[in-house]
């Protein structure tokens, strides 16, 4: 249709708030000259952001580093692999002693636990002891009340005095009897029969005699003792009740010295215990709290036990303690260590020092006074913050213990703590022979003495700033 067309324009002309066909056709310039703009903008930005991590982060060659001043190894600290040097604790590997020590779980037993009951029934009507005393074997504890027993004992005396008369008599009538035998005066069976009451009276006073004796027995029962030197615990029943004969319990008696700890040890330490043991040797245990920090007693071991729990593959042993201090208390949970033996003179690590991953067990070894290496190395034995390497290193060696979490292969590192020890700085602008220079020499040239001092306690990194700010010399 032609655009001169008067349908066209009329059509137009019927619609006055229609959008005239010469503004619906005009592109947006405005918005794509924005969307230009800011991706320029981009541009420049990631270019610069490029570049300032070229100059200043990216690894550089030797070459590059030596021609760019103020980056090499003497200035900005950097090495020759572009990395600060690490700060590190050092140590030095020496020889000592170390304990083989086994570690179990014990539980305090007592030697001697007795509950004291009653062996005969009746009435408690003393009670001789004072809750939490200590006893010793035979002392008095309570008393029950005799004389139920007492009269029960006459009443058996009475009867073995009747019994022991009838005795005498039937040995008189079987005297005679046997001389009539002899003169052919009464038959041999009326002596026969005296003779088997003689018998009969006997044993009816022997039986009467064991009364007697029971009842005397009784008698000493009721009055209780100790059987065990121990501490008395709470009293279980007061005075005035009555007790049934060994089903009631009046108090509890525990010995305290000396006393046993009960630990265990798994199966495979077994044969090297035992091989001490039958050697002879006297093996000392000691006793930790619960936390396993504070030492409470020590002792020996006494016994193993004669065999292995199946459910736990472990062994029980004992260990005896003097206790004199009252340091162990009865079913107490103590942490036991048993020294097994020593080794001697061997070469020793700081556990810290120590670090497991693809090599294996390594430490890393100082190499010089500013870089390190890994070294592989195989344990022995060890005791908390000490433990033995049996291969890979020597007397001297110097090892890292303290700041080994960003280090590799041949990393330099500077050694800021020796053998628990700091290793003093460095001076800024010391001479080379280590004496301090004056201030106004370690100032450099142009610059004031602020910008010095203030370098001098910054930190690393703004060091760093500063002098790739400043202008080469």
């Amino acid at each position: 249709m032609n655009e001169t067309s008067p349908i066209r324009t009329e059509t137009a002309r019927e619609y006055p708030g229609a959008i005239p066909a010469d503004t619906r056709a005009a592109p947006p310039v405005r918005r794509r000259s924005r969307a230009g703009f800011w991706f320029v903008v981009l541009l420049v930005l990631a270019g610069a952001g490029y570049a300032g991590y070229r100059y200043y982060f990216a690894p550089k060659s030797g070459t590059q580093v030596a021609a760019t001043p103020g980056r090499g190894k003497g200035a900005g600290g950097r090495g020759g692999h572009g990395e600060p040097p690490q700060a590190v604790g050092i140590a030095t590997v020496a020889p000592g002693d170390v304990p083989i020590v086994l570690a179990g779980l014990g539980t305090v037993t007592p030697l001697a636990t007795v509950t004291v009951r009653s062996q005969i029934s009746g009435y408690l009507t003393e009670i001789g002891f004072r809750e939490g005393q200590t006893v010793k074997k035979g002392d008095f504890l309570a008393q029950i009340d005799s004389r139920p027993y007492e009269a029960q004992l006459a009443q058996y005396q009475g009867q073995l005095m009747r019994d022991q008369a009838l005795l005498q008599n039937s040995k008189l009538d079987l005297a005679r009897f046997q001389r009539l035998s002899q003169q052919d005066s009464i038959s041999k069976q009326n002596v026969d029969t005296q003779g088997a009451l003689v018998k009969q009276n006997e044993g009816t006073v022997a039986a009467d005699q064991a009364l007697v004796d029971q009842q005397k027995l009784n008698i000493t029962y009721t009055r209780i003792v100790s059987p065990v030197e121990g501490r008395v615990g709470l009293r279980q029943i007061d005075q005035g009740n009555y007790i049934t004969a060994a089903s009631t319990s009046i108090v509890v008696v525990t010995q305290l010295h000396p006393i046993s700890v009960v630990f265990t040890l798994p199966e495979d330490d077994v044969a090297r215990v035992m091989r001490r043991v039958r050697a002879g040797a006297k093996l000392a245990v000691t006793a930790y709290d619960r936390g396993d920090t504070n030492a409470i007693a020590t002792g020996v071991l006494d016994t193993v036990d004669n065999q292995i729990d199946t459910t736990t593959g472990t062994v029980k042993l004992r260990a005896i303690f003097e206790n004199q201090d009252d340091a162990l208390f009865p079913n107490q949970f103590v942490n036991a260590k048993l020294t097994v033996d020593t080794v001697r003179a061997a070469p020793i690590v700081p556990t810290a020092a120590i670090l497991r991953g693809t090599p294996g067990t390594y430490v890393y070894l100082m190499q010089g006074d500013d870089k390190v290496v890994v070294r592989p190395v195989k344990l022995g034995e060890a005791d908390g913050p000490r433990t033995v390497v049996t291969e890979g290193l020597s007397n001297g060696d110097r090892v890292v213990v303290d700041g080994t979490d960003r280090l590799r292969d041949g990393a330099p590192v500077r050694v800021t703590e020796e053998g628990g020890k700091a290793v003093p700085a460095p001076v800024r602008g010391a001479a080379a022979d280590g004496s301090a220079m004056p201030a106004a020499a370690a100032v450099k040239e142009g610059e004031k003495p602020d910008a010095a001092k203030a370098d001098a306690v910054a930190p690393e990194g703004q060091k760093r700033e500063r002098r790739r700010q400043r202008p080469a010399e």
